[in-house]
């Protein structure tokens, strides 16, 4: 199971990284905080000290049309913020 899936890359995700060394992941739903923790050290050699969780669920939509009623959702997601030592950087770009 590889619990990081991909970092999280925005506007406010940057500047809470500069300003609070705090960082986003997507995660697996089924990993636990811990578990997060050791995989965003073995990865990119930093010292965690905190990690926050949040669940996403999914957006429902629907749509008439000719044929009829059409419903859809997009997929639930699990997000991790994860807060880094002093010091301590992560750079996403360093392996490109």
């Amino acid at each position: 199971m590889s619990v990081l899936i991909k970092p999280i890359i925005t506007e406010k995700m940057t500047s809470d990284s500069e300003l609070y060394n705090r960082y986003g992941f997507i995660v697996n739903p089924k990993a636990n905080k811990l578990q997060i923790k050791e995989a965003v050290e073995s990865t990119y050699g930093v010292s965690v000290e905190k990690v926050r969780t949040m669940n996403y669920g999914p957006s429902r939509k629907t749509r008439y049309t000719k044929t009829g009623v059409q419903h859809g959702k997009s997929n639930a997601y699990k997000k991790a913020i994860v807060q880094v030592s002093e010091g301590d950087i992560i750079d996403y770009y360093s392996n490109l």
